[in-house]
């Protein structure tokens, strides 16, 4: 899993997030970040191709308490290879289920504005946007988008 998010954070965000800042957040993020992760309760459904991890959804309660939806898709990333072949909407639809079987009614996507990808990506899925913030990424503050969907 923290093969894939490295080639897709540096895929997906070099030339939004500033590159000191955006190797920082790769290191931070090795596999004893994602055992501590998933021992804390976070959800993940993992894309395998061959004996490979290849893309993954992380997801869980909502954290954004001021937004009336019970789960939150936090993450998909694929590696850059896999990206548009539909395996986005895969994982979307298997973190969905599980939330929706967990009991947490509604969820909410969070992506950076800037990050045509993932907009679109969030927007053809049905996504509405419902509210919006600012994330600073060491001296750059970038706007955020979230995305809701009901039951």
């Amino acid at each position: 899993m923290a093969e894939v998010h490295d080639a897709a954070w540096r895929t997906a965000y070099r030339g939004l997030i500033p590159g000191l800042e955006l190797e920082r957040m790769v290191e931070r993020r090795g596999p004893l970040w994602w055992e501590q992760a998933i021992r804390r309760g976070s959800r993940v459904s993992l894309l395998i191709a061959g004996e490979e991890v290849v893309g993954y959804a992380n997801y869980g309660g909502n954290r954004a308490k001021a937004l009336p939806y019970g789960g939150e898709i936090y993450e998909i990333y694929l590696k850059p290879v896999y990206q548009g072949l539909g395996f986005g909407q895969r994982l979307f639809s298997a973190a969905r289920r599980d939330l929706s079987l967990a009991r947490l009614s509604g969820l909410v996507v969070w992506a950076l504005k800037d990050n045509s990808g993932a907009v679109g990506f969030y927007e053809a899925l049905g996504g509405q946007r419902v509210a919006a913030s600012t994330e600073r990424f060491g001296t750059k503050t970038l706007d955020k988008i979230a995305f809701a969907w009901q039951r």
